[in-house]
C-alpha cells in the first residue's frame, strides 16, 4: 500500500507494508501514482508530456525514473505486499470486542496555557471540568468487562492536567487494585503531566502504582518557555525541570520519558534534545507540531 503527500516543499512517498519512507522529486512523484494502475508506456507518455521540455527534463530522465521506481519494488521498497492479509480475518476475530486499553481524561482543564495545545488548553473546546470517581470507576468497570481473556490491561491517565484532579486518580488506582485479582487482570498505569503540581505525594505514588510516567518539557527554557506558559504569560521551565529531576532520580532513571514538541521556533532541536541529556534526562521523545498555528507571546 502506497501512501503520498507533500509537507514542507517535499514529496513524500511511504510504502506502508515495508515501512520505507522516499522523498522524491516530481517526475519519481507522478509515476508512482499511476503505476499499479497503468502499463509502462501509458505511464512514460504521460510523464514526457507533461515534463519534456528538451533542456531539463529528457526522455532518457524519465525512462530512468521509471526503471529505478522498478528497482525499488523489486527490492522491496516500494509496493510491497501485505503479508498480513491472508491472517487479517483471523486476527480480526480473536480480537474482536476485547478492549485493552483506555485513555481516561481525568480532568478537562489545565493549568498551563499552551499556545500550541491540540486540546484547546486542556478544555477540548467544551467546558472545564474533572472526572467524577463514579465515572472514572464505570470506566474501569468497562475495561474490565469488554477484555476477554486478556489479562493485562493499560490505562492512562491523561488531561488537561491529571494532577489537578490527583485525589480521583488515587481513588481510581486503588479501586483497580481491589478488584484486578478476582477478574484475573493486571493493570498498568501511565500519567502525563506538565510537571506544575508534582510534590512529594505525587512522586511516593507514581513510583508505587505507575509503570510509566510521561514528562513535558520542550528543551532549552527559552524554547520551552516561548509556548509553554501559565495564565499570567509567565514560563514554566523553572518551576518543573527540578521536580523533574527530583521524579526521576526517584525512578531511578527508568520507567519515564520526557516528550518534548518542536515547531518552526526551534528546528535545530537537537540542541533541546542535548539540553535534556545535559540534565539527566535519558528517556526523550521529541515529536512536531503538526496541523496547527501556534502563536507564541509577546
Amino acid at each position: 500500500m502506497i501512501h503520498q503527500y507533500k509537507l514542507g516543499g517535499y514529496n513524500i512517498v511511504l510504502d506502508i507494508c515495508s515501512g520505507s519512507v522516499h522523498a522524491v522529486d516530481d517526475v519519481a512523484y507522478d509515476i508512482i501514482a499511476m503505476f499499479e494502475g497503468s502499463d509502462k508506456e501509458t505511464v512514460i507518455s504521460a510523464m514526457k508530456e507533461k515534463y519534456v521540455d528538451g533542456i531539463e527534463i529528457t526522455d532518457a530522465d524519465i525512462d530512468e525514473c521509471y526503471q529505478q521506481v522498478e528497482q525499488l519494488r523489486d527490492a522491496g521498497k516500494l509496493f510491497a505486499p501485505d503479508t498480513f492479509e491472508p491472517m487479517a480475518g483471523e486476527l480480526k476475530n480473536k480480537t474482536r470486542g476485547v478492549v485493552k486499553a483506555l485513555c481516561i481524561h481525568i480532568a478537562h482543564t489545565c493549568n498551563l496555557n499552551c499556545a500550541y495545545c491540540f486540546a484547546s488548553q486542556g478544555k477540548y473546546q467544551g467546558e472545564r471540568a474533572i472526572m467524577s470517581y463514579e465515572v472514572g470507576k464505570r470506566a474501569l468497570d468497562f475495561l474490565i468487562e469488554n477484555s476477554g481473556t486478556r489479562r493485562n490491561l493499560e490505562v492512562d491517565f491523561f488531561g488537561g492536567e491529571p494532577l489537578m484532579n490527583f485525589e480521583v486518580v488515587k481513588q481510581l488506582v486503588a479501586y483497580a487494585r481491589s478488584v484486578e485479582k478476582e477478574h484475573n487482570k493486571n493493570f498498568r498505569f501511565t500519567l502525563t503531566t506538565n510537571g506544575l503540581l508534582i510534590d512529594d505525594d505525587v512522586i511516593e505514588f507514581a513510583n508505587k502504582e505507575m509503570s510509566n510516567v510521561v514528562l513535558s518539557l520542550d528543551g532549552r527554557k527559552e524554547i520551552h518557555d516561548r509556548y509553554r506558559v501559565d495564565y499570567a504569560g509567565n514560563g514554566s521551565w523553572e518551576r518543573i525541570v527540578p521536580k523533574f529531576r527530583k521524579l526521576v532520580e526517584a525512578r531511578g532513571g527508568k520507567n519515564y520519558y520526557m516528550r518534548g514538541t518542536f515547531t518552526h521556533a526551534n528546528p535545530d532541536f537537537l540542541n533541546d534534545i542535548k539540553q535534556m541529556l545535559d540534565l539527566g534526562f535519558t528517556e526523550l521523545s521529541m515529536e512536531p507540531l503538526s496541523a496547527h498555528r501556534a502563536t507564541p507571546r509577546s
